[in-house]
């Protein structure tokens, strides 16, 4: 029978689905303690390189509204013996943890984030989509009592509003008044509980957050009212403000409902890529018969079937039936790519078509597809210079507000003690520091799930800003503006050989090798009508060539290789050629020359276009460089670079004044993509995790690059657009509510609309994955 993980077990939403056996009064602290099991560790951990006994986990808090709770969680954790680092996002409401196993267990931290009064839970929380499900249901139902109920307060409010001296007795207003508290008290218990109950915490522990200012909002108008209900000749009966009261509750949650919503849109792709894997599979027993595992129970070796609809659980190959896979979020490939007897699968990428059955290689972090989950967990939690200024400023700006709401109520205090509370109230609600903090996470966020889904990995989300100001792209050659294979150019024979049998033979000789020209041989004779031939008693020197006995040529010894390998004169030939030559000598030539990527040429000129200078650094030589800048228009280039050439053109572009983006293979040019701006690699064959560069492109589209280059200016005009219309509004509204021209209720509203304002914004960058085709 298949049981859940403890982590599900832990995760498991209270009263809602779960396996069975979950206790509903175990207590939190035995529920986290069951995973200080090691064994458990490595479902949402993952040891730092060298440092065998640190761990980095990835978790996802609740009840966080604002960077005030962000700073709230980092300070309480780092508080915790062992904890060495913390990054907590108020966008994406994730956060890496690094603790040392020797001093602290999970347990630990987790209790000290659940005291703080944001329970964390692993970032592949297997019930987390129900646990979504049920925070959104407990907002809908507090958002729709305090609407039901602001609709009723309203019409009981409006004849004071709209009655002339006279028409209104004393004791039908009285009663008005009475129905209004009558119906404020469901808002005010149920309605507004978060708001209270967070507030509340923050009081014992003596910080401040969001919720602590809207909170005594909401209390002082309650008690003004109240008063002013059973006192109505005392210092507030003069005027209650049930209606204001229930408005601007239902506007905040209705806003904070809407926010909820869209910050599963914007972080979609992200979380859609995360969660990829399936929690159980079926794989095989000793007796052939399959049984369903838990995903973390599977090894290199185990054999699985996979029902079309799943995702393949772990890299491996395919050993029964042929199936199409959907790889598009990992590999950037939009098609579906066929997979049969042989071929490989990874981890993450699902089986559309049949079923089949795979024999697993690779598990767990091994994966290629955790490499890309480490990376776009990491991304997902940094904050750029822009949001860490914003977040610095939060709790000081949430102190202002308190003094300045306390300073609005003394001065008016004198004049009416009632209108004196009504402005603090105003103050207390309006300002709002949430679309400050939101402003530039909430936006880049939605860039790098625009990115993931075009499979581009944003590995560090500051690499946005910096890339917008770029001024001058380099490229490397080999594996980047041209294809990792060659391809077969001009052939030349003696008298009497026809191209083909030339091909033939070569390819022959070359099937018993792995050098990337035999490859490209072997790969031109397989469209060439000229049957296969075997050869025999092969022998191959590294770097020259290859010799070996071709049948049906009288068993006499052929040379595939350089021209002093085969006994050649050297032509001095710029391009890159391989000779065929048989005991009488020579018998061909074959060119080989690199094969530009299809898009190359468009890149380089929409990049042009946008009035970015393009340059080539290449370790190849200066002749090969010099033909690939020519047919893609590239005026600035230079060959015979090593690695420190590379570096040092860099640093002095950069001393230029120069923002530079370094595009490369990911490994050789480590140190020039560490050092550039902003920086790319094409991660096909790149270990994710030893990459250097900002950007790792999955797939094999150029067009990328200039593509990321595009929507990061664009997502920069969006921040500095939320940080515009933050600042503006503040600067506004506060002085507004000071000097008592905002009423409570539209200060409610004008705090929910200036969240939504930059979450919607933020929004426009979570487009669908083919609007990067139209840029």
């Amino acid at each position: 029978m298949l049981t859940a993980s403890p982590v599900a077990r832990l995760s498991a939403p209270p009263g809602g689905p779960g396996p069975a056996g979950v206790l509903p009064d175990a207590s939190v602290r035995d529920r986290l303690a069951v995973l200080d099991d090691a064994q458990e560790w490595s479902a949402f951990s993952r040891t730092l390189d060298g440092r065998p006994s640190c761990w980095e986990s990835s978790v996802v808090f609740e009840g966080m509204h604002c960077a005030a709770c962000a700073l709230t969680i980092e300070d309480a954790l780092r508080a915790v013996p062992g904890v060495e680092s913390v990054h907590v996002s108020a966008a994406s409401h994730r956060g890496r943890i690094v603790w040392s196993d020797a001093v602290v267990k999970p347990s630990g931290w987790m209790e000290a984030a659940r005291r703080a009064g944001y329970p964390a839970l692993p970032a592949n929380d297997a019930f987390a989509n129900e646990r979504r499900k049920l925070e959104m249901r407990k907002a809908v139902w507090r958002m729709g009592v305090a609407g039901l109920c602001m609709m009723q307060v309203m019409m009981y409010a409006w004849p004071a509003y709209v009655a002339e001296p006279g028409d209104l007795s004393g004791e039908m207003a009285q009663l008005l008044r009475w129905a209004s508290w009558v119906l404020t008290l469901p808002v005010m218990l149920f309605s507004c509980g978060p708001f209270f109950s967070n507030a509340l915490r923050d009081l014992r522990q003596r910080r401040i957050s969001m919720d602590l200012p809207v909170a005594l909002g909401m209390l002082i108008t309650f008690v003004v009212s109240t008063a002013g209900t059973f006192e109505p000749e005392g210092i507030f009966g003069a005027e209650v403000y049930f209606d204001s009261l229930t408005m601007f509750v239902f506007f905040l949650l209705t806003g904070r409902w809407l926010e909820l919503r869209l910050r599963d849109r914007t972080a979609g792709a992200l979380e859609a890529l995360m969660n990829r894997l399936p929690d159980s599979v079926e794989r095989q027993r000793a007796d052939g018969d399959f049984e369903r595992v838990a995903v973390r129970r599977l090894g290199p070796g185990d054999v699985i079937r996979v029902l079309p609809g799943e995702a393949f659980p772990a890299d491996g190959a395919v050993l029964q039936g042929e199936t199409l896979a959907d790889e598009s979020l990992l590999t950037g490939e939009s098609r579906p790519v066929a997979r049969g007897p042989g071929s490989a699968v990874i981890a993450g990428s699902h089986n559309l078509a049949s079923v089949v059955r795979v024999r697993v290689e690779r598990t767990g972090g091994q994966t290629r597809f955790a490499q890309i989950v480490a990376l776009m967990d990491a991304a997902s939690t940094t904050k750029p210079q822009i949001a860490q200024l914003a977040d610095r400023l939060a709790k000081p700006f949430l102190i202002a507000v308190l003094v300045a709401a306390g300073g609005a109520c003394a001065f008016w205090w004198s004049h009416d003690p009632g209108h004196a509370l009504m402005v603090a109230v105003a103050v207390l609600v309006v300002t709002c520091p949430c679309a400050l903090s939101l402003a530039t996470p909430a936006a880049m966020l939605a860039s790098a799930g625009a990115l993931a889904r075009r499979g581009v990995l944003v590995r560090r989300l500051q690499a946005l800003e910096a890339l917008a100001t770029v001024d001058t792209v380099v490229f490397d050659k080999t594996g980047t503006l041209t294809r990792d294979a060659f391809a077969l150019g001009a052939v030349t024979t003696r008298t009497g050989v026809s191209a083909e049998q030339a091909l033939g033979w070569a390819a022959a000789l070359a099937r018993q090798s792995l050098h990337p020209a035999s490859r490209a041989l072997v790969a031109a004779a397989a469209g060439a009508a000229w049957p296969e031939l075997q050869a025999s008693a092969v022998k191959e020197v590294a770097g020259q060539g290859v010799s070996g006995q071709v049948d049906v040529c009288g068993g006499q010894t052929w040379r595939l290789g350089s021209a002093a390998f085969c006994g050649l004169a050297q032509t001095g030939a710029q391009t890159l050629q391989v000779c065929l030559a048989d005991a009488s000598g020579w018998v061909a030539t074959f060119e080989l020359r690199e094969e530009l990527r299809g898009d190359a040429r468009a890149t380089v000129q929409a990049l042009r276009d946008r009035g970015i200078s393009v340059r080539l650094l290449s370790g190849d030589g200066a002749a090969a460089v010099a033909r690939v800048a020519g047919e893609l228009g590239i005026e600035a280039a230079q060959g015979d670079c090593s690695p420190q050439d590379k570096l040092a053109f860099l640093r002095q572009a950069q001393q230029q004044g120069r923002k530079v983006a370094m595009v490369g293979d990911g490994l050789n040019d480590g140190p020039v993509l560490a050092g550039a701006h902003a920086s790319f690699a094409f991660g096909q064959a790149v270990p994710l995790a030893q990459a250097q560069a900002d950007f790792v492109v999955m797939g094999d589209q150029l067009a990328s690059v200039a593509q990321t280059l595009q929507l990061a200016r664009r997502t920069m005009r969006i921040v500095r657009q939320n940080l515009g219309w933050a600042a503006v509004y503040n600067a506004v509204c506060v002085p507004l509510a000071v000097f008592g021209w905002l009423p409570a209720w539209l200060a409610g509203l004008g705090m929910a609309v200036s969240s939504l304002v930059v979450v919607l914004n933020a929004l426009r960058l979570a487009v669908p994955a083919n609007f990067l085709d139209k840029v």
